[in-house]
């Protein structure tokens, strides 16, 4: 073994999947959320090395990586999420003397809407927090880890996201999110069952979609700041607005009054969760993908029918 590496013991950790049951499309816009971690899961395994590298293995796409943490990372792709944690906790002063042999597996599907990358960004910060020398190793909370998430994923590269995906992945539970900055996370103590989380096998155009949307919806809020300049998202009733999407492009208008709407479920959603009121939950629920499918267009006929 080398000079300076350190004896270290086997490290796993895992991050769960999510399912956004209100507020979907929200979370960059700083709109309210409710969303909960699945029982599906994305973990690794790691087994010390005799240098400083990590050999990472990711069977279930067939790719493998070598880093080495001791230098700043140079990205090889775009979403490359492995690197950019290592230099997100690099900047907070984390160092790896002891490389590890690694294994991510996953049990969540990918490109299925249920925040795979979010869950793995999250599983591997953790993962490098155990793994740090103990000298840099930093004492964290649920918090940080969802912070650092966002950064790792959305902020370092300039990515149309918010912070739910990160928040479930490092929380767990269901989660009432504040998503304006700067971001808190409330667990709900309602009580789920009966969901069955189905995947319709059509992969979902994250980052396409995504733009889009956002893009027509802040295009639709600057229109309505030139014709109602107090106009706030948060908390400017429909109603006071209705008349004036007359005057919009349609898609923006359209996808606007969507977010409106769903802003609205999410607050009566909070009410009936805190209720356990499970028949107007429901109601709710079909309310809000009305609003997915024909505001923000972003259903399926397969998820539909």
């Amino acid at each position: 073994m080398q000079e300076g590496l350190r004896t270290s013991p086997a490290i796993s950790a895992s991050a769960p999947g999510r399912i956004c049951l209100f507020g979907e499309h929200q979370d960059y816009l700083g709109l309210p959320v409710i969303a909960a971690a699945v029982n599906l899961r994305i973990g690794v395994t790691a087994t010390p090395r005799s240098d400083a590298l990590f050999a990472i293995e990711m069977p279930d796409t067939n790719e493998s990586a070598i880093l080495d943490p001791s230098t700043d990372q140079t990205y090889t792709r775009p979403r490359d999420y492995l690197r950019s944690c290592v230099n997100v906790l690099r900047r907070q002063g984390v160092r790896w003397p002891q490389g590890y042999g690694v294994a991510i597996r996953s049990g969540i599907p990918i490109n299925a809407g249920v925040s795979s990358s979010s869950a793995m960004v999250v599983m591997w910060l953790r993962f490098l927090l155990e793994a740090a020398d103990p000298a840099s190793r930093l004492l964290f909370t649920a918090d940080d880890l969802m912070r650092w998430g966002f950064e790792a994923e959305v902020s370092e590269f300039g990515e149309p996201g918010g912070m739910m995906d990160h928040a479930c992945a490092a929380l767990g539970g269901l989660l009432h999110i504040d998503t304006r900055s700067p971001f808190h996370a409330q667990h709900l103590s309602a009580s789920l069952s009966g969901f069955v989380l189905g995947h319709s096998l059509e992969p979902k155009a994250t980052l396409e979609t995504l733009s889009d949307v956002r893009q027509d919806v802040h295009d639709g809020i600057a229109r309505m700041h030139e014709l109602k300049p107090l106009f706030d998202l948060a908390t400017t009733p429909l109603s006071e607005v209705e008349g004036i999407f007359k005057f919009f492009h349609p898609g923006p208008a359209r996808r606007l009054r969507a977010n409106l709407l769903n802003r609205n479920i999410t607050q009566e959603a909070l009410i009936a969760l805190e209720e356990e009121d499970s028949i107007k939950l429901g109601h709710l629920l079909t309310l809000h993908h009305a609003q997915l499918r024909d505001g923000l267009n972003l259903s399926t006929p397969k998820l539909s029918g």
